[in-house]
């Protein structure tokens, strides 16, 4: 059916569909699907080259697993050792531990995409939590807001890697800026000044390599 999930046969078209060349357009006519059924089910499954119609199906099987509640369910009750790791790993690099948990739950989920009310139900705290961990990370283009009808849905996808990167590297572009800036200010003969010098070029050299390197790979996230 046009708004059911798809099946292992969906996928096996899809992937015969994209052999033949044919556009998502197509192919989804031909399914009795949405274009953007299709498009979302090619690029969360390895892309229009990467495609495989058992792969895809077995993800998407384990993914409604992870996130079907069982009897008896509390929310937070479904986390993994894995994800609990994952979590960790993003409070290691400086996310603040709410935040960590708000974006690795998009990024476990089915589609990339969840409201406040599905966010909140799945990590077991209040709305004012959820609210300031995603005011948080648009601020800092982890993830981005999308109108969905009367409600928000907020959305993580792989070029989200590339906002987030660019966005660092520009904010350390800005420090190094400042600093050189302010080593002028003192003196460049100072050692005060000598130190925030060489700081600043250090870090303005650093930033300029991570956006021209974030420009130079960021197909490999498509």
């Amino acid at each position: 059916m046009p708004g059911g999930r798809l099946t292992q046969q969906d996928r096996h078209r899809i992937a015969a569909g994209l052999v033949e060349g044919l556009s998502y357009a197509e192919i989804a006519r031909r399914l009795g699907r949405t274009t953007s059924t299709v498009t979302r089910e090619i690029g969360r499954n390895g892309g229009p080259a990467g495609y495989r119609a058992e792969l895809a199906h077995q993800a998407t099987e384990r993914r409604a697993r992870r996130r079907t509640p069982s009897a008896g369910h509390t929310p937070g009750a479904g986390r993994t050792d894995a994800q609990d790791q994952a979590v960790e790993l993003a409070v290691g690099t400086g996310l603040p531990k709410m935040m960590a948990r708000v974006l690795i739950a998009l990024w476990l989920s089915t589609d990339g995409r969840l409201t406040a009310t599905e966010l909140t139900r799945e990590l077991g705290v209040s709305p004012a939590s959820v609210s300031a961990a995603v005011g948080y990370l648009i601020r800092q283009e982890l993830i981005r807001r999308e109108a969905q009808g009367r409600r928000d849905v907020y959305v993580v996808d792989n070029d989200a890697w590339f906002q987030s990167t660019v966005t660092g590297a520009e904010q350390t572009l800005h420090a190094a800026q400042v600093a050189v800036q302010y080593a002028e200010q003192i003196g460049l003969d100072t050692p005060a000044g000598a130190r925030l010098a060489k700081s600043g070029a250090f870090l303005e050299r650093i930033s300029l390599d991570a956006l021209e390197s974030a420009a130079r790979w960021r197909d490999l996230l498509r």
